[in-house]
């Protein structure tokens, strides 16, 4: 599985923004995915996490009610919608997988990474 986050880009406190990352691969559909991010000399953070099906999701304390994850497995895509983004949102955001049907919010778990998109926040 090859995945590619774009989407990201510089705003202000408040806005919101849509990422998404593609993947490749046949795969995809039956693969959970999650998202990370990784703010500047911070390690990286579990954000969201989603099951192949879309039925069960799963998000960081700090996230709860801005962020949505979904994906629509006709499109090998899955999307994070991000509201009221805050400065402290700031972070190069990562598409991930764990190439099974749940990864949950532990780094370790996943297999296969996309290159990251940088989300900017000013206030």
């Amino acid at each position: 599985v090859q995945l590619q986050a774009f989407g990201g880009g510089s705003v202000q406190a408040g806005d919101s923004l849509r990422l998404s990352c593609a993947a490749s691969g046949r795969t995809f559909s039956s693969y959970a995915m999650g998202w990370f991010r990784q703010a500047p000399g911070k390690e990286r953070e579990f954000v969201a996490a989603i099951t192949w099906g879309g039925g069960t999701t799963l998000y960081a304390d700090s996230v709860k009610g801005r962020f949505t994850i979904s994906r629509d497995n006709a499109k090998n895509t899955v999307y994070l919608q991000i509201n009221s983004l805050k400065p402290e949102d700031t972070a190069v955001y990562y598409c991930a997988s764990p190439g099974t049907s749940w990864g949950g919010p532990a780094l370790y778990a996943y297999r296969y990474w996309g290159q990251g998109t940088q989300v900017t926040v000013s206030s």
